[in-house]
């Protein structure tokens, strides 16, 4: 094999590689590998408050918990009844953070 031939396999080699990562990354980024049932827990809502802290939303089967988030800790802050069901199941966190931010700042002016 002279200089060529071993170039053209490296090359080679190299470019399989990356169409290996690049679909690896694409069935990873379209959740098609993924098994079992759909997830039993949701975050529909969350607010950052600071550094490293937020509260959050999160629907649960028959539920839905207020959950305050540090790095140290998660805590229940409250629990809700389930949503109701003319609500759209898969609305994102963004459509309803408006919402969630000036019931939490009014929320928090009370005290």
């Amino acid at each position: 094999m002279n200089e060529a031939d071993v170039l053209r396999v490296i090359v080679s080699l190299f470019l399989i590689l990356i169409v290996i990562l690049a679909g690896a990354w694409a069935v990873r980024r379209s959740g098609l590998g993924r098994t079992g049932s759909p997830q039993a827990l949701r975050v529909s809502a969350s607010q950052n408050l600071g550094n490293r802290a937020w509260v959050a939303i999160v629907d649960v089967d028959d539920a839905r918990l207020v959950l305050g988030v540090t790095s140290q800790q998660v805590t229940l802050l409250h629990t809700l009844p389930p949503a109701p069901a003319t609500e759209p199941r898969g609305h994102n966190a963004d459509s309803a953070s408006p919402g969630f931010a000036s019931a939490l700042t009014r929320a928090l002016k009370r005290r």
